[in-house]
């Protein structure tokens, strides 16, 4: 398929019923939580990555296992420690006797489905492992690049910072990830659901529903949904408003621009649509956006959160009409 061609319905419902019957799969080893199982997909297909912050116990790891059984992807799981090596992460070149040459091992970053479990736990220089493949795919060991199989997707998970034996990750870091999620604890009704089946509601036993090909292909029709021009203009407002907010100190880059419409588009598809509408990108805000805003010392103090600044400076933008007008802020 061309990128520049636009999709057809026939293509958008394939990907749409796909998509469906995946997220029906993952959503039933992870139960009750059908926004996140969506948005997590939504970052697969936007070649994007995902941090879930929560506390122990909830389904993270669960979540990360279930999409890599579903889509028959390689998995692997990385427990993130204070005594974690880089090489460790990425892999290391080791010289061979036998043939008098070096030889390189990859490490566990060399998969499909890579789950970096309790990040902030290892060191900042381990954490950094982490960057160049994120962003670029490939692993560079003395010199010699490595590229990762595709798709590519690390769910990363990270207790909440005030829990003892954690490392606060980087902004640099953070803009890395396309979203940040929190499962969330269970209602009461779902969480007697799995008392009662927990054994027989395991990742592994999950029958895989597509391949990783398939996925691939999947990537590239969500680069091809339609942007109208005036979303594109919103979306760069959004963040311009998170930039003057008087309660925040850093605001959203271009990067998160960038990550806010490649989001959309899946977001779009996983919804039977070949375009991105305006309530799409208000949607998405806060995942793509809130971990990528950092506060004023005073709103620290006060007790404001990213997500309340969030609320305020995307009501405070003018949505795009279909005819091109501009609606009130905040309808």
């Amino acid at each position: 398929m061309n990128n520049h061609e636009p999709l057809t319905p026939h293509h958008v419902q394939g990907f749409a019923n796909l998509a469906a019957r995946i997220a029906d799969n993952i959503s039933s080893v992870v139960l009750g939580k059908p926004h996140v199982v969506r948005l997590a997909l939504t970052a697969l297909f936007a070649q994007g990555h995902v941090l879930l912050e929560d506390v122990p116990g909830v389904g993270k790891t669960t979540l990360a296992r279930a999409i890599a059984a579903t889509v028959h992807g390689q998995w692997r799981r990385i427990q993130f420690t204070p005594d974690l090596l880089p090489a460790d992460v990425s892999g290391v070149t080791i010289f061979n006797q036998a043939s008098r040459a070096f030889e390189f091992h990859p490490g566990p970053v060399f998969a499909n489905i890579v789950i970096a479990d309790e990040i902030n736990r290892a060191s900042p220089k381990t954490q950094s492992a982490l960057l160049e493949v994120m962003e670029e795919r490939n692993v560079t060991v003395d010199g010699v690049r490595h590229p990762v199989p595709r798709p590519f997707l690390v769910v990363a998970t990270q207790n909440p910072v005030e829990m003892d034996g954690t490392y606060r990750l980087p902004e640099a870091q953070l803009d890395r990830f396309l979203v940040k999620l929190s499962v969330g604890y269970p209602d009461e009704a779902v969480e007697i659901e799995v008392l009662r089946g927990a054994p027989m509601r395991s990742p592994e036993a999950l029958e895989p529903v597509t391949d990783t090909a398939t996925v691939g292909e999947m990537v590239r029709m969500a680069q091809r949904v339609h942007i109208a021009d005036p979303l594109y203009a919103y979306a760069v407002r959004l963040a311009a408003a998170t930039r003057t907010h008087p309660q925040v100190r850093v605001g959203v880059s271009p990067r998160g621009v960038i990550a806010l419409t490649r989001a959309a588009c899946a977001y779009a598809l996983i919804d039977g649509r070949g375009w991105i509408l305006p309530e799409d990108l208000k949607t998405l805000t806060e995942p793509v956006f809130a971990h990528r805003i950092l506060l004023s010392p005073d709103a620290q103090v006060r007790g404001v959160t990213a997500t309340e600044v969030l609320h305020e400076a995307v009501a405070s933008v003018p949505v795009p009409l279909p005819s091109g007008q501009l609606a009130s802020a905040g309808t």
